[in-house]
């Protein structure tokens, strides 16, 4: 495969390790003011987010952490995304914001997402049917189907908050999604993915890896 994109402003990193996506968010929060972003839960950011909070280059307190999307459990349940956050960043010193439906979050400096193999973003399943322009910015929804491994209701940032940030990142594995990105990037699909990179007027960071 080769690491080129057709959409205007998304590129490929050359390197998708965990230090180099570390540095490469770090990097977003550098500057000495006030920053927020936006970030995944599930398995893949653990590692990263772990590597973050190590950082001592970041001035945490100036930091504002938002979800993309959570599930609609207690924190502390297992499959609570905030959870993760707490348990990740709470030391840190930043300000972990919880997502509620019908919040309205500040234009993110990075919002940084994940992929499923289905084309979905954050909790933006293809049934949702996202547009870039809708009203509320926090929706909770519910895919359609469930997800076995996480059968429960979601709260969302929606296209219309995500497409407002400043710089997006993506993080993903294997072919199956690389496939799915592809199309998306080409015009040959109507994911959610393929419509964030259309209404992106931000620049789109890609951090692929095989495996």
């Amino acid at each position: 495969m080769t690491d080129t994109a057709a959409t205007a402003g998304a590129h490929f990193a050359p390197d998708a390790s965990v230090e180099a996506i570390a540095d490469f968010i770090a990097g977003m929060l550098a500057g000495g003011k006030p920053r927020a972003i936006a970030v995944p839960g599930g398995s893949t950011p653990g590692p990263i987010l772990a590597a973050l909070a190590e950082r001592k280059d970041i001035g945490w307190v100036d930091v504002a952490v938002w979800l993309t999307d959570d599930r609609c459990v207690p924190t502390d349940h297992a499959a609570s995304n905030f959870g993760l956050l707490e348990r990740s960043l709470a030391a840190t010193g930043a300000a972990l914001v919880p997502l509620e439906a019908g919040a309205t979050p500040p234009p993110f400096d990075l919002v940084w997402l994940g992929m499923g193999a289905d084309g979905h973003i954050a909790s933006l399943f293809p049934n949702t049917d996202p547009v870039a322009d809708g009203a509320l910015e926090v929706v909770q929804l519910t895919p359609d189907p469930l997800p076995p491994e996480a059968p429960f209701d979601r709260l969302s940032l929606t296209l219309s908050a995500l497409v407002r940030a400043r710089h997006i990142m993506l993080v993903l594995k294997g072919a199956d999604k690389r496939k799915v990105l592809d199309d998306a990037l080409s015009g040959a699909n109507d994911l959610p993915i393929a419509r964030l990179l259309k209404a992106a007027q931000a620049p789109v960071t890609i951090f692929w890896s095989e495996t």
